[in-house]
């Protein structure tokens, strides 16, 4: 399945002393992506809280930097489906220039009830999210 696409491009205000992006914005970048991926899939996360009490939060996140992104660059965050299971999503997002992967990242999300405990996937979502498996 195509991963879902999300540009961006590389602000000053992203980058160190040297124009090179801070590590940490990598993480904002594949956050911002995962935002416009589920919106993609037709979830509205705000009404999924109010409506089912439930909400996704990142549970482990294993990244690796291979590149450095500098100031001016567009890039690409690819979102990819890697597997499901009760309460948890397991993604690969990595972002791109041009082609070439200057970062990846393994990012298990688990869907909360908002107090805080494990909830199943919604069934619809869990079928949307099935059709993507990478």
């Amino acid at each position: 399945m195509t991963p879902h696409r999300f540009t961006t491009r590389v602000y000053y205000e992203d980058t160190d002393l040297a124009g090179i992006v801070y590590y940490a914005n990598y993480l904002k970048f594949i956050e911002r992506a995962r935002s416009d991926w589920v919106a993609g899939l037709g979830v509205d996360q705000m009404a999924l809280k109010a409506g089912q009490g439930i909400v996704f939060a990142v549970r482990r996140l294993e990244a690796d930097f291979l590149r450095p992104a500098k100031f001016g660059d567009d890039l690409v965050v690819e979102t990819a489906v890697q597997s499901l299971a009760g309460a948890r999503i397991v993604l690969e997002q990595a972002i791109l220039r041009g082609g070439e992967r200057l970062f990846v990242a393994a990012v298990t999300l688990v869907c909360l009830s908002v107090d805080g405990h494990a909830a199943r996937l919604p069934a619809d979502f869990r079928a949307r999210l099935s059709a993507r498996l990478h």
